[in-house]
């Protein structure tokens, strides 16, 4: 198992920037997948970007539409999420997840995802 903790959340003026990190203890952080999903009231968890054990292989969800990167140091153990030009609809909690297993090399889907951070809040206002 592998614990993970967020920060960096905030509030944000729209067209405004945040990066928001998490650090990862426990099991060995750079052999597994590392995803950001978001939850915004009353709505479903949704995949918002994921990267590769070797930062080689990237993925985001169609609404980031190039407005957000996902990196990661492995010596550092922390995954960032570097988010520009916010929209109000952007407002959400924001979770860091490890892939269940080293296999999982890139995925979109909860269900590959096995350990969360507690997430932290970002709000874009208007």
């Amino acid at each position: 198992q592998v614990q993970l903790v967020e920060s960096g959340g905030g509030v944000v003026q729209t067209g405004g920037s945040l990066t928001v990190s998490c650090a990862a203890s426990g099991r060995t952080f750079s052999r597994y997948c590392m995803g950001w999903f978001r939850q915004a009231p009353g709505k479903e968890r949704e995949f918002v970007a994921a990267i590769s054990w070797s930062s080689g292989i990237t993925n985001y969800g169609e609404f980031v539409k190039g407005r957000f990167t996902i990196s990661r140091d492995n010596a550092k153990n922390t995954v960032y999420l570097q988010m520009n030009s916010l929209k109000p609809e952007d407002t959400a909690v924001y979770y860091c997840a490890a892939g269940r297993t080293p296999r999982t090399i890139m995925s979109n889907s909860i269900a590959d995802f096995g350990s969360w951070g507690q997430g932290t809040q970002v709000t874009v206002s208007s």
